[in-house]
């Protein structure tokens, strides 16, 4: 359990200390190495984080439910942390399809 722990903390900080591009366009494309940190890092810590903000927005149902914010709780605690691990672009750091896969489904249709 020391070791999950301590690979989790590396992880973390590994993520924290990735150059991130202050402005990029939607012209940039990832590198590799951005897509593989993605994938071995943040991906599945975003799964993980879905995971407990589904446990966590069922447990608090009835309280948001009597506050009238189901809404808001299931935006912050399993939409945007899904959106983040399951419908970005691998190596991308904004959330969303990237610009060049926009509209094609309205061409499909």
């Amino acid at each position: 359990m020391k070791h999950v722990a301590l690979i989790v903390a590396a992880s973390l900080l590994a993520a924290t200390l990735t150059p991130t591009k202050a402005f990029a366009g939607p012209e940039d494309e990832p590198n590799g190495g951005e897509m593989l940190v993605d994938a071995a890092i943040a991906r599945p810590i975003g799964a993980v984080t879905t995971a407990i903000g589904v446990v966590a927005f069922v447990a608090t149902l009835p309280f948001s439910a009597l506050g009238g914010n189901v809404d808001a709780a299931a935006d912050k605690l399993v939409i945007d942390p899904a959106r983040e691990t399951f419908v970005r672009c691998l190596g991308c750091d904004r959330a969303g399809r990237p610009e060049r896969f926009r509209g094609k489904e309205d061409e499909i249709r």
